[in-house]
């Protein structure tokens, strides 16, 4: 990853050829083949985008989220960043220490986002709160079904102050209730002065809420036009299949 080398100001990240390659799983494995997820997405980030990132199942959308993160590297290609960017992915789950408490986690969860321990602790009764998930936050993670996971980690990821925060809305996952929560509170973030970049299939959604649209088709950015012209474009795409 290199640090953002340009004389826009606005600009506080941009994707080059980015390239991302996995293997098959399954069969023999020194006959496994490999396929890329993401062949080749160049687009640059300024600062109070809200961009979001459309296309068909299978086109390297969520895969691009995580390169963007920096959970995954790119195979090919290379992201730049302004200097202490702070880029933070919209959690719903992922990386608890089974053994520790919710309490706990949210604690070890916090400073692995790259909050500092005071702004963990101002925030924890606010935290619990939208957890909704009552004596169980002092009861180890390992008793948590799937959707309480993932109240906790949205609930954790909502309070981090970020300069990019990426949402993949197909995560939203628990009762009808919490995505009704998490949906309400996910639009109030992109409504907000914050950098977002969103995945999601809500057409209405990407019209209403961003100011700029990615389109990717079979793993490539496709030339960038306006946020109308761009989802007449994605569904002609999808009705021509």
């Amino acid at each position: 990853m290199k640090a953002l080398m340009t004389t826009e100001t606005n600009s506080i990240a941009k994707l080059n050829h980015i390239g991302l390659e996995y293997r098959r799983q399954g069969g023999v494995p020194w006959k496994r083949s490999t396929f890329w997820a993401i062949e080749d997405i160049s687009f640059d980030i300024q600062r109070g985008d809200t961009i979001g990132i459309i296309g068909r199942n299978g086109a390297g959308k969520s895969s691009l989220l995580r390169v963007i993160a920096g959970i995954i590297n790119p195979d090919r290609g290379s992201i730049e960043r302004a200097p202490s960017t702070r880029t933070t992915m919209l959690s719903f789950g992922a990386g608890f220490e089974s053994r520790l408490t919710g309490r706990q986690n949210i604690i070890l969860n916090g400073l692995q986002l790259g909050m500092e321990k005071k702004h963990v602790l101002d925030r924890m009764d606010q935290i619990i709160e939208l957890t909704d998930i009552g004596e169980f936050i002092d009861q180890p993670v390992r008793a948590y079904s799937s959707g309480m996971r993932a109240r906790l980690g949205f609930a954790i990821a909502y309070f981090v102050d970020t300069d990019i925060l990426l949402i993949d809305e197909a995560l939203v996952t628990g009762d009808g209730a919490f995505r009704e929560k998490a949906t309400k509170l996910i639009r109030e973030k992109i409504s907000s002065d914050l950098t977002v970049v969103i995945v999601s299939h809500s057409m209405q959604l990407i019209a209403n809420t961003c100011t700029r649209v990615i389109q990717i088709e079979n793993g490539t950015s496709l030339e960038e036009l306006s946020t109308e012209d761009t989802i007449k474009r994605y569904r002609s795409t999808i009705l021509t299949c």
